[in-house]
Order: C-alpha cells, then sequence, then structure tokens
C-alpha cells in the first residue's frame, strides 16, 4: 500500500471539501478513512487502481464537483467496503450518524445491479435505481463512482472498456443529465465515445488541437469590442469560451451529414455577470440587448431558460450569433448565481436562498428525487414551443457571410438564390444549407445558413416555376426562359433554313404548319427551340419532308460499361484475425452492416446461427449489442498475413455535376489496382451523388482512394458508409 500517494489524496479531499463541510468534519473523514484503508488493503478495482485511492477520487469528485457535505463524503470513501468494515452498523451509526448507515445499506443494494446483463434501457434503469435506493445520494454515489472508472478506463482489461464505455454512453450519462450535472454529462460522453469510436474521436480531437490558434484568434476578436461596450453600460462580468466536447461535436457531424470543418459553432462564449438577484433577470436581457447590437443573432436559435428554469434549476439565455469572419458563435449569458448552479446544481440553488446545513441540503436532495420520479414531457412541450419560434409566416436565413435574409415561409434554395442576384439563381445548382448538400427544391427553415452552389452549364428550366414561391424568382425565371427561347429559336431557325436550302426544298409557311402538326406543336418558336435544343433531329425532318411519313424521333441510351468483379468469400477470416477468448467449432465473419476492413479497430460478437462475426467498433448497431450482450463480445484484431484479403466498403461521393467525373473517378481505383463490385450514380439538378463498392486490402488504400476522390474537381464529399 502506497503510503505516500494516499496522503496525498486525502489533502486534495480536504482541500475540495472545504466550503461544503464544517468545523470538526475532517475528524470523521479521517476516521471513515481509516476504515477504508483496513478494509480495502491490497485490493485493486476493475481498472487496476488500488481500491482506497478509488475511494478518495470518489470523494473528492462528489465534495469539490458536486459540493456535497460530510455525510456524503463519509459514504463516499466508505462506498465499496461497507460489508468488510471492522465495525457495525450500530458502530457506524454512532461515529457518523444513522443517514451514513443507511445510504452504506442503499448503496450496497445497488451494487449488485448488473445492468450489462439485462435488456435495460436508460428510463428503466433509472427507476430501477430509484426502487432500491432510498436516498438518492446512492445515486449520485454511484453515478460518481462510474465517472472515476471512466478517468481511469486505459488501465482496465482490453475486453471490459467498451463495455463499460457502452454502459456509460446509455445509462449513466443521461442519469447525470437529468440530474443537471451537465459537466459529468459531457465527460462521461467523451471519455465513452473515446472507446466506442476512437477512430473519430482521435479524428475530432486531433482537429481542435490544429484550429486551437485561429479559434483563440476568433474569441478574442468577438470579446474585445463586447467587453468594450459592457464596460460602457456599467456591468461587472467576466467573458469565458469553452470548446464545445468532442462527443457534442461527433453528434453534429453525424446528424448534419458534414464534416469537422463544417461543424458552424464549435464553441460557446459565456458572459457571466455580477448583479443583485432582484435585477439578475433583466441584466441578463439588457446584455442580450448589447450582445445582439454587435452581432446578428439567429432567431430560431433563442433559448430562453430565464423566464422558465429547467426543472433541475438550469437558468441561462442562449443565443447564437454572427461573430467575426462570418462565423457562426453561441453566446450564454447568465449571473454568477446562475453560473455556480449550472455548475453545481440546485445544491448551490439552496445554498443561495439561505437554507444552510443539513436543511439545504435536505431540500436539494428532496429536488433531485422528484426531478428522477418525474417524466420530462413538460420540457418537452416547453421546448416545443420555443422551436416553433415567433416567425410564422416568414422565414429568416443566413448568408455565408452573415447576412440576414427574410423570405415567405416555404421559400426554397431556388427562391434565396434569386433573391441574392439574377444571376446567381440562374447558375444555381443547389446549395450548402448547415454545411450539408441539398438540392434546389429544399425548403428553407428558420435560422438555416445558405451556401449557393453554381454551374456555368446551368440555365433557367420551366419546372422551376412549380415550386419556387417569391413574385421575383418567378419573374426572373419567366423573362429569363422567354429570353432563351427566343434565342433559341433564331437560332432553331437559321438551322433549319440552311438545311432545307441543301435539301432542295423551299422555306415557307406551309412547310413549317406542316412540321407544326407532325410534331403536335402550338408555335413556329415551338419547332424552332426544339430543333436548337436536338429534341427534333433534322435528319428526321428530312425523311419526314421527303417522304411525307410521320416517324417517331428515335431515343438513345448509354451504359456504363462494368469492370469484371469478384465477390469475396463469406466464411473464414482466420488467416488474418486474432480471435481472444476462442469459442471452438465457430466461424468467424466479416459483418455486412459495417463492413470492416483490416487496419479497422473491431471487436468480436458470438451469434446465436451464424458463429462469430466481426464489427467494427464504430459500427451502427455496435452500442446496442455491446450494452444488451456484453457477454456474446469477443476482442478481436488484425494480424499479419502472407495473403492478400479483399474487403468489401463502400464509398458515397457528391458533389457538382462536372465534365468526365465518372471517368476521373474510374481512373483512381484503376491506379489503386482494386475492383469495382458495383458503381451506381445519377445526376439531379446539377448535384452528382454515387455509389461506389469496391474491395480493398486494408483501411490504407481505402482512406488514400477515398482522399483521391475528394480531390477530383466538382467532388464535394467522399466518405465511407457503414454498410452495403
Amino acid at each position: 500500500m502506497d503510503t505516500k500517494k494516499i496522503n496525498t489524496a486525502y489533502r486534495a479531499l480536504l482541500k475540495a471539501s472545504k466550503s461544503s463541510t464544517g468545523t470538526g468534519d475532517s475528524i470523521k473523514i479521517r476516521k471513515a478513512l481509516d476504515l477504508a484503508i483496513k478494509a480495502c488493503g491490497n485490493n485493486i478495482t476493475i481498472t487496476g487502481e488500488p481500491e482506497v485511492l478509488h475511494a478518495l477520487s470518489v470523494a473528492k469528485i462528489i465534495a469539490g464537483e458536486m459540493g456535497l457535505g460530510v455525510t456524503s463524503i463519509v459514504t463516499a470513501l466508505l462506498h465499496d467496503t461497507y460489508d468488510r468494515l471492522d465495525a457495525t452498523p450500530s458502530e457506524l451509526e454512532k461515529e457518523f450518524g444513522k443517514k451514513s448507515v443507511e445510504i452504506l445499506q442503499g448503496f450496497s443494494r445497488i451494487t449488485d445491479i448488473d445492468s450489462m446483463q439485462s435488456s435495460y434501457q436508460a428510463e428503466n434503469f433509472r427507476k430501477l435505481l430509484l426502487s432500491l435506493a432510498d436516498d438518492v445520494r446512492v445515486i449520485l454515489i454511484k453515478l460518481v463512482e462510474r465517472l472515476e472508472y471512466m478517468r481511469n478506463l486505459d488501465s482496465a482489461p482490453e475486453k471490459e472498456r467498451l463495455p463499460l464505455a457502452s454502459e456509460t454512453y446509455f445509462l449513466y450519462a443521461p442519469l447525470a443529465h437529468r440530474l443537471g450535472f451537465y459537466n459529468i454529462k459531457s465527460e462521461m460522453e467523451d471519455l465513452a465515445v473515446r472507446y466506442m469510436e476512437p477512430e473519430q474521436y482521435n479524428y475530432v480531437e486531433c482537429r481542435l488541437k490544429q484550429t486551437t490558434a485561429s479559434r483563440n484568434k476568433l474569441i478574442k476578436e468577438f470579446s474585445v469590442p463586447l467587453s468594450e461596450k459592457l464596460e460602457k453600460q456599467g456591468f461587472r462580468f467576466a467573458i469565458k469560451s469553452r470548446t464545445k466536447s468532442i462527443h457534442s461535436i461527433m453528434l453534429k457531424m453525424k446528424k448534419q451529414g458534414v464534416d469537422f470543418d463544417e461543424v458552424y459553432d464549435l464553441f460557446a462564449v459565456r458572459i457571466i455577470i455580477e448583479s443583485d438577484p432582484a435585477n439578475e433577470k433583466s441584466d441578463c436581457w439588457r446584455v442580450y440587448s448589447i450582445v445582439t447590437d454587435l452581432y446578428q443573432p439567429n432567431p430560431s436559435r433563442l433559448r430562453d431558460w430565464i423566464s422558465v428554469p429547467k426543472s433541475n434549476g438550469y437558468e441561462s439565455l442562449h443565443t447564437t450569433v454572427v461573430g467575426p469572419r462570418g462565423k457562426w458563435v453561441e453566446v450564454q449569458i447568465r449571473s454568477a448565481k446562475m453560473d455556480e448552479i449550472a455548475e453545481k446544481g440546485l445544491a448551490a440553488h439552496f445554498k443561495y436562498k439561505g437554507i444552510k446545513g443539513e436543511g439545504g441540503l435536505d431540500a436539494w436532495l428532496t429536488r433531485m428525487r422528484e426531478i428522477l420520479e418525474s417524466s420530462e414531457k413538460e420540457d418537452k412541450a416547453f421546448l416545443d414551443q420555443v422551436r416553433s419560434g415567433l416567425y410564422t409566416d416568414e422565414v429568416f436565413v443566413f448568408t455565408p457571410k452573415g447576412d440576414l435574409r427574410q423570405l415567405p415561409a416555404g421559400s426554397t434554395v431556388l427562391d434565396f438564390a434569386f433573391d441574392i442576384h439574377t444571376a446567381v439563381g440562374a447558375s444555381c445548382v443547389g446549395a450548402k444549407v448547415n454545411g450539408k448538400n441539398v438540392t434546389i427544391k429544399y425548403v428553407l427553415q428558420n435560422g438555416d445558413h445558405v451556401s449557393i452552389i453554381r454551374s456555368k452549364s446551368q440555365k433557367p428550366k420551366q419546372d422551376w416555376l412549380s415550386f419556387v414561391i417569391t413574385s421575383k424568382a418567378k419573374t426572373k425565371i419567366k423573362m429569363a426562359l422567354n429570353a432563351e427561347k427566343t434565342k433559341a429559336a433564331a437560332e432553331g431557325k437559321e438551322m433549319l433554313m440552311r438545311r432545307l436550302k441543301n435539301w432542295k426544298i423551299a422555306y415557307g409557311d406551309a412547310v413549317i404548319q406542316k412540321l407544326i402538326n407532325i410534331y403536335n406543336l402550338k408555335t413556329s418558336q415551338d419547332l424552332y427551340s426544339s430543333i436548337e435544343s436536338g429534341r427534333i433531329d433534322l435528319l428526321n425532318i428530312k425523311e419526314v419532308l421527303l417522304k411525307e411519313e410521320i416517324e417517331e424521333p428515335a431515343g438513345q441510351t448509354a451504359a456504363l460499361p462494368e469492370k469484371e468483379t469478384k465477390d469475396i468469400p463469406g466464411t473464414q477470416y482466420s488467416d488474418f484475425l486474432i480471435i481472444e477468448d476462442r469459442v471452438e467449432g465457430l466461424d468467424y465473419k466479416l459483418s455486412k452492416c459495417c463492413n470492416p476492413v483490416f487496419g479497422d479497430s473491431i471487436f468480436g460478437f458470438v451469434t446465436i446461427s451464424e458463429g462469430i462475426k466481426i464489427h467494427r467498433t464504430g459500427c451502427p448497431n455496435a452500442h446496442y449489442m455491446i450494452s444488451r450482450y456484453p457477454y456474446r463480445v469477443v476482442v478481436a484484431r488484425w494480424t499479419k498475413t502472407k495473403s492478400t484479403p479483399s474487403f468489401t466498403a463502400t464509398i458515397k461521393i457528391s458533389g457538382v455535376e462536372d465534365i468526365g467525373i465518372v471517368n476521373k473517378i474510374a481512373d483512381i481505383i484503376a491506379a489503386y489496382n482494386v475492383n469495382i463490385r458495383n458503381f451506381s450514380y445519377n445526376m439531379d439538378e446539377g448535384i452528382f451523388e454515387g455509389l461506389l463498392n469496391i474491395l480493398v486490402p486494408n483501411n490504407d488504400v481505402l482512406y488514400g482512394i477515398i482522399r483521391k476522390i475528394h480531390s477530383i474537381k466538382g467532388v464535394l464529399k467522399a466518405t465511407r458508409l457503414s454498410g452495403e
């Protein structure tokens, strides 16, 4: 037992508990620690940490990060060893009080819950904990115990990491969120996805580090003018900034289907004001007014949790504004009191109400239990009310530079493009809305950030009139169509007259009327336009006029030649896979739901009828399998092999239609000498979208191909899909 480490951790605990303990409490804490040291001995936790150091860490979080008092600290120190203590319940009650013993007994009851062996969802798990724990502090200690395990998960056995991470993500993080411990919830989520989706986590973490300098510069540019204006108004304040959690950024990337660079609110700026309780709400709104005078707000992103606080006591004003260089910045405005409640929950709320000692704690714990027992219907109803917004007849959207544009509700991307400029509308082939590619028919929503995609080859089309709703767009499209039609008709007429002369057929009204009747057209302008566009073939006109017979113009279709492909055999992969805890007589197959490739982070899952399936840890189904059936999960990893195996991978490609884009993609595949299983694509309104299914030897080759495709002119995005 390392006495030096124990003493260091003990001193850190006393320091953290200064604000939440009174005179003489340190004696109780020392006695509890001595009992814990004796009971722990040389025992270690699942993460390989000495049990007594784990207990000290849990107690420190309880005191410092939750702000709880001596009863909670004592029970945190003894939570793992109650059944092994060298003291009877009555002796413990005499030493630490009746409440401490009740909490320890409650914790002992819930220790045996093995949530991983059952189909618990977060809500059922919460109800189960409530039924077994009379005092909500039992649940808080359970929560903190899990947080402490997650902070040391690197030291746990490899086969334990994924199940622990998954359980934390699906059960404990939602519990922390429900109770208002947002910092703990965010940390749990970040630590969990680090193991559940290591590749994506590492990518986002690396990109955050690379962009730190530019982010700090932007925060400074944003804060300086704001500070000057707040000081002039006589506010006492602090401006803090925080980067959004990695998990939060990953979630945005998935939901919006965008890359890291397209997540537009990577950080938040928090303005904390010193204000009297009587004026704090009105002061927050005054600060909001100053912020929105300086920077353009997004109308759909205002969140007012000051007028109606959250059920767990959270109060704050949130808005998103366009900052320097057209970048989005989330702004949170709150008083110092509101900030402490946000950080430490309702415990701080009762402190500000003047309820001290156990009275304040009891009131807080009662409220905590009410939150856990209540449903979230009221919260959802309020959110829906906020989301519906005040704007029913109009929609507010932003240009890439952050300028606000007001359009009628139901306006499309094309309406927006014509609102910017006629030339922009006429050449519009689509847009990026909040970083995601959409077609010209996309209906704009409040607060959308719109960047128009243009093409020189694009021209206004007749069907555009069927979905634009602004009079400006309709007028400009009609004018463009008429001008285009007049120009096309003039060229078509010249082409027809030249050919008639070559065929020795006299040009005249009778000939033109004959052609109009044959092709079922209304005017001569329609005929000339159809000739210019190629819809009517001049050779076909010659045959019609010479033979005086009506023939249908022949249509032509072109097919893309397919490259010869071969399928992967679907059974044995033991040549290049190592499965730990090997189950005799079972085959190993790569799962088709996520198509693992040599080099991916993987795990094995024992199925009922198909042997062991190998999945990527980032597989869409991984979280469900691991959290519900952890006992079926086996550790798997790749090993070197003399032969070169082939793996199926699917790449999704999207971009702007460009000449030869398909051939360029095919050339890249040929250069890497890999087989194409399937390549399907379509062009719609100038937008190119394709799915490329290939056989690759490893993920280095796969991501090399993706990078090359991404560099092709016209390609906006090339990403790997989870499955076929």
